[in-house]
């Protein structure tokens, strides 16, 4: 007699992007494994390729192209589909930006997490009088190269490459180039004609691209000096913040290892801002 199937809860949410309602489901042991061994491996084509697939079999909607959703819908699923199969309440200890020191535990509840997007943002970059580019947000390969394949002595090049993926037209009034007809040796060469103040401009979309955004209100109970403390993204969630032995414990293994790498770089980073402190 076969064993019995066990039921797998299904839920809905709306993509930020375009407010398309999709419904998924939580992570199963099998994905777990499936991270767990991909992120052991410290490959990142193994990654992103677990990664996609995990996300891919969770969201159950027919026709939802996982690799071309934008980052922030990505975090925003992922974060919802984490929340499901973990629970939506987390614990987090956060330093008090007054003093820098002190840590406030305070509770979270993943549901309050929106995607927020500025006024100001637009995916049209007007480059001259006579040429306009149209931008696009980075896919999952980008979002995951950015998270775990982190190059310090590239970081121009990262830069570059990334600005190029995100270019999905150039156009003026009579013509226009699709970035899917040009070479990466074009887009570099067409980026590095710009003077500032047009490169300006293209940071400004990233600068302002829809993101995970949470505010909450902190009071160090030693100075009694109530903080406003904004988290943006996932990264800030895990890297803004100390957590303590029992909640890396209580962590998926596969967000342990996230946190642990992210920690990781963050510590490379201040090693290398007080080495360049020191130089002076």
């Amino acid at each position: 007699m076969p064993l019995p199937k066990i039921a797998t809860p299904t839920y809905e949410l709306e993509l930020p992007s375009t407010g398309e309602t999709i419904q998924y489901r939580p992570f199963l042991v099998k994905e777990e494994k499936l991270l767990v061994i991909a992120l052991e491996s410290n490959n990142t084509k193994q990654i992103t390729t677990a990664i996609k697939s995990v996300i891919k079999n969770c969201v159950l909607t027919k026709g939802v192209k996982v690799e071309s959703l934008p980052t922030f819908d990505i975090e925003y699923l992922f974060l919802n589909i984490r929340g499901k199969s973990v629970g939506e309440d987390i614990e987090i200890n956060i330093i008090c930006p007054d003093d820098e020191e002190t840590e406030v535990r305070v509770n979270i509840n993943l549901d309050d997490i929106e995607v927020t997007k500025p006024e100001d943002h637009t995916n049209k970059i007007k480059v001259d009088d006579s040429i306009m580019m149209q931008m696009k947000y980075p896919s999952l390969e980008q979002f995951i190269k950015n998270n775990f394949e982190i190059d310090d002595k590239n970081a121009m090049d990262q830069s570059f490459e990334l600005i190029a993926t995100c270019i999905d037209k150039i156009f003026t009034e009579e013509e226009v180039w699709t970035t899917s007809d040009c070479t990466k040796k074009e887009l570099n060469d067409f980026l590095e004609q710009m003077n500032s103040s047009q490169f300006k401009e293209i940071e400004k979309f990233f600068e302002t691209m829809p993101k995970l955004s949470h505010a909450i209100k902190v009071k160090n109970p030693k100075t009694g000096v109530e903080s406003d403390v904004v988290l943006e993204g996932l990264a800030s969630l895990m890297q803004y913040h100390k957590y303590s032995l029992t909640e890396i414990e209580n962590m998926m293994p596969w967000e342990r290892d996230i946190y642990v790498q992210m920690l990781m770089n963050h510590l490379e980073e201040e090693k290398l801002k007080q080495q360049q402190a020191n130089a002076f």
